[in-house]
């Protein structure tokens, strides 16, 4: 019953199911010409530009390689800047009966990594792209040497915010996130605090442009893990206990302090517990996409960090 229900809300708001994601409309915004690896059967799409040693950059939930364009733009001209989309997600491929949880991500990530034989990488994370990048690092941490951070988190959540919950209850989630399509724009609760221009909007929902391409979006949210319970409770936990390894390492911590989802109030206090060394950056104006809101503050505030840290590179 269930699934007849959902079949038919499918239909109704998804009357042209389509897959076809048509990069020339936003080559303005993303003038990036993917590659791809195979991962057991299935594509994974990364954005590889540049040369010199690698910048990182593992993107969140509701979003894609596109978050990181500017930076992409702006950083490949020193370094080779390596930006995949997690399965589900993007450009890669989308698969309906998939593990989505967080260890087959940082699996796949990876799995890129030891290919490309990335070595001396800076990482950028945001959002899911916390645990799942610094999961990765925590399991080959000769191979990183700094680290950026974006509005994310790599341990156990105290609390999440109320959306979250509403958005877990079964079948309603399913209708709000695979059928209506919200927030995959950079709206509500998950917004830029910027008004965001119809180009980005595009590129933002361009990969997510039917019910079957928006099932990791549903499944990440899915996957937070609140209790013991929940499948990826223990992996993040390895990983929150991991995070002291890189006490030795350059990190930047970059906030968009308007953020609703990741509190600074109790994030930010979480973050300089776990990484005394860092150097902190809050960005009052900016909001959980702060690279929508602040690109510019940011991209100067990331190349003084790398200019600041280079000899650590040698």
């Amino acid at each position: 019953m269930i699934e007849k229900f959902q079949t038919l809300l499918s239909e109704v708001i998804n009357p042209e199911s389509s897959s076809n994601i048509a990069l020339d409309e936003i080559q303005s915004e993303y003038p990036f010409t993917p590659k791809s690896i195979n991962i057991n059967g299935h594509k994974y799409s990364y954005i590889d530009e540049g040369k010199g040693n690698p910048i990182l950059m593992v993107h969140g939930n509701f979003t894609w390689s596109f978050f990181y364009r500017r930076l992409i733009k702006a950083f490949s001209k020193k370094y080779r800047v390596i930006a995949p989309d997690n399965i589900g997600c993007g450009l890669s491929d989308k698969p309906q009966n998939y593990e989505y949880h967080l260890e087959n991500h940082i699996d796949n990530l990876e799995t890129l990594i030891l290919r490309l034989n990335l070595q001396r990488i800076t990482l950028v994370v945001h959002d899911w792209g916390g645990p799942i990048g610094l999961g990765c690092a925590i399991r080959h941490q000769h191979r990183f040497v700094r680290f950026i951070i974006l509005n994310t988190a790599a341990y156990i959540p105290e609390k999440v915010p109320w959306f979250f919950h509403f958005l877990r209850v079964p079948i309603l989630s399913e209708f709000l996130i695979r059928n209506a399509n919200i927030d995959t724009g950079g709206y509500g609760g998950f917004s830029s605090r910027q008004f965001l221009a119809p180009e980005v909007v595009q590129g933002m929902r361009l990969p997510y442009n039917s019910y079957e391409n928006r099932i990791a979006i549903h499944r990440f949210i899915a996957d937070i893990p609140l209790s013991p319970e929940d499948f990826s409770f223990e992996i993040m936990l390895q990983i929150e206990c991991g995070l002291w390894i890189f006490r030795d390492r350059p990190i930047a911590i970059i906030w968009g302090m308007q953020d609703k989802n990741f509190a600074p109030e109790s994030n930010l206090l979480r973050w300089r517990s776990t990484y005394p060394q860092a150097k902190f950056q809050e960005i009052d104006y900016a909001g959980h996409y702060l690279l929508e809101d602040a690109p510019v503050t940011i991209a100067r505030y990331i190349q003084a960090f790398l200019i600041e840290t280079d000899l650590f590179e040698d």
